[in-house]
């Protein structure tokens, strides 16, 4: 697996549609924070770490929907393993008229585009949920 980010968005997103209400993926500290990020903002009722059936690390997603659709209408993944993609904290960008988040990857750690235009500290646009 070269993008292990992208695979957890697709996981998402699969799931999301077939109207799951729960979806593993293998642990990792990025994908954690990534979910912390998700679980504040609302978008996941939460997640847990777990272990696999092949004894590694997973982490299980709790999904969240409202009146039967699902929250995160679109996820998209800004930067790639092939074209990175990093921005001023000037340049972060609005995800629909800011009803949508832009999860950025700072110095700071790993944080929603209101919390880094806060904080004053721009870095790698991991993705953009709404």
């Amino acid at each position: 697996m070269n993008d292990p980010i992208a695979d957890m968005l697709t996981r998402i997103r699969n799931s999301s549609m077939r109207g799951k209400s729960t979806v593993s993926t293998p642990a990792s500290k990025l994908r954690a924070w990534v979910l912390d990020v998700l679980a504040d903002e609302g978008y996941i009722r939460g997640y847990e770490k777990t272990t696999g059936a092949d004894g590694h690390p997973a982490i299980e997603i709790s999904l969240k929907y409202y009146e039967g659709e699902p929250v995160i209408r679109e996820l998209k993944r800004v930067s790639k393993p092939g074209r990175r993609v990093y921005m001023g904290v000037n340049d972060i960008p609005v995800v629909r008229q800011g009803l949508g988040v832009s999860i950025v990857s700072t110095p700071k750690g790993v944080m929603s585009d209101q919390s880094a235009r806060s904080q004053n500290v721009g870095g790698e646009v991991l993705c953009t949920v709404f």
